[in-house]
């Protein structure tokens, strides 16, 4: 794969900013993205710059927005149509809440140990949670007169 900079788009990344926006739907179909980002593109190359992203948008508003009536309204609507959006998380995780899920989930329902690793408002507490948590003192673990030296051998 070709490393693509910051400044340079490929057609799947136009693509999914087509998708992402609303420039692709009925009127505009992910063919006539492709054959417009293949039209501007350089001959040979696979991403276009600033200047060429420009005027894909230039001939895709033409297809994007027929019902306007001068080039500049066309132009002028799909750029408000892109402006100030960013790229959407589409097949994304989400937590599922069907069936059991939400009821294994709920730590509120927890007991036993298990109630010990979360706080009142449902989040783990991490490593305080836990009971084997292994203390750095210099003991061994389960000695029970910790700290009695002293005291033992006082002359």
């Amino acid at each position: 794969t070709t490393k693509v900079s910051k400044k340079e788009l490929d057609n799947k990344k136009f693509s999914k900013l087509c998708k992402d926006t609303g420039i692709m739907g009925k009127l505009v179909t992910s063919t006539d993205v492709d054959i417009c980002f293949s039209k501007h593109k350089p001959k040979g190359g696979r991403t276009i710059n600033l200047k060429q992203f420009n005027a894909v948008l230039d001939d895709l508003c033409l297809k994007r927005f027929p019902k306007k009536e001068s080039v500049d309204e066309k132009k002028e609507a799909i750029r408000t149509l892109i402006a100030g959006k960013g790229p959407k998380t589409a097949g994304t995780t989400k937590v599922s809440k069907k069936g059991g899920t939400d009821r294994l989930t709920d730590t509120s329902k927890y007991t036993g140990s298990h109630k010990e690793r979360f706080g009142k408002d449902g989040k783990g507490k991490g490593l305080e949670g836990r009971e084997d948590v292994i203390e750095d003192d210099g003991y061994v673990v389960g000695y029970t007169n910790k700290d009695t030296y002293d005291e033992a051998h006082q002359d």
